[in-house]
């Protein structure tokens, strides 16, 4: 009786943890395709993208855990990781791969793999990165989306001359050996000295940095601070826009997740429908699509945020002529 009772007991605990079983595996059932995701940043970091990407997938037809799998990986901004990332990815067959951040993830992506579907997100000219043969015949296993950061520069700086006319000295603050670190300083270069605006170029890759750039930003007097382009920028937004706010230094950010914050001026690319563009090729490719089949995507929608709230704090007056042109003015 006992034998019987304990068999009985194994048995009823073998059939809880098959009730179990489905929703644990449900990610990796047999011919549920998987989709590797390859991003420079951290998990936290890169939630805003990953919900974007999820609903550009939803639109074609998949859901992640229903239908579709997604192998996550994070290089926690170490960018000696990502080959190695990338490779994993490789060897876990997944159908195919999607690279964020910028031209160092598709970079380590196309090493890894020529044969893999890879869907690019990067600010720069894939064409000039060697990712594609054409934007309008990308040839191979690459396409994506390309949106437009490095190249607003001049655009920008326009934008915060016209907010700030009394600026006389412009910090710049860019990302060590970033992606798009020297086209940034060489077009802002280029913008400030038909500007007559004098330029201190401040380096930053952690919050420490950050920090001792706005001391060096004080020190040298500087009157307005230009903020590159850059993921990591991006995951330190909050740290950014309070200390603009503590040394009323005015602003000029790359994306409204900024100017949502209390940043004082942001233009660029609106960054969550690239990312949702992503997930729209990433599904035509589970369905069939070949990469070499799709055009790469130049975002053509750019967003002119400014805070009015932030300007009044800082005493600026925010001329009729931007007010007029603004995409959104946050009161």
């Amino acid at each position: 009786m006992q034998f019987d009772h304990l068999k009985r007991r194994e048995f009823i605990t073998l059939l809880g943890g098959a009730a179990a079983w489905p929703v644990a595996a449900r990610g990796q059932q047999a011919g549920m395709p998987v989709i590797g995701y390859l991003d420079p940043r951290s998990l936290d970091a890169s939630r805003d993208s990953q919900n974007a990407f999820r609903q550009g997938l939803k639109d074609s037809g998949f859901i992640e855990g229903e239908n579709i799998s997604i192998e996550y990986r994070w290089a926690e901004y170490q960018a000696d990781r990502l080959q190695g990332l990338a490779a994993e990815l490789v060897r876990r067959r997944v159908a195919v791969i999607v690279t964020i951040g910028g031209q160092g993830p598709a970079l380590a992506a196309r090493a890894a793999s020529t044969t893999i579907p890879i869907v690019f997100l990067i600010g720069e000219d894939p064409v000039k990165l060697g990712l594609v043969a054409s934007l309008a015949r990308p040839g191979d296993n690459l396409t994506g989306v390309n949106f437009f950061s490095a190249e607003l520069v001049a655009k920008r700086l326009e934008l915060m001359r016209e907010l700030v006319p009394a600026a006389e000295r412009l910090a710049v603050l860019v990302v060590p050996g970033g992606s798009a670190t020297e086209t940034t300083l060489r077009d802002v270069e280029t913008a400030a000295h038909a500007m007559a605006l004098p330029i201190v170029t401040l380096h930053a890759s952690t919050s420490r940095e950050i920090d001792a750039a706005f001391d060096i930003l004080v020190r040298e007097q500087a009157s307005a601070l230009f903020v590159g382009a850059d993921p990591f920028f991006t995951s330190r937004r909050v740290q950014l826009v309070q200390l603009a706010a503590r040394h009323a230094i005015p602003a000029s950010f790359s994306g409204r997740q900024f100017s949502e914050i209390g940043g004082l001026i942001s233009y660029g690319s609106n960054i969550l429908h690239s990312y949702r563009q992503v997930g729209v090729y990433a599904g035509r490719i589970l369905k069939g699509t070949r990469p070499a089949d799709l055009p790469v995507v130049q975002s053509s929608k750019f967003e002119l945020i400014i805070n009015a709230q932030t300007a009044r704090m800082m005493r600026l007056k925010v001329p009729a002529s931007l007010l007029a042109i603004a995409d959104e003015v946050i009161e």
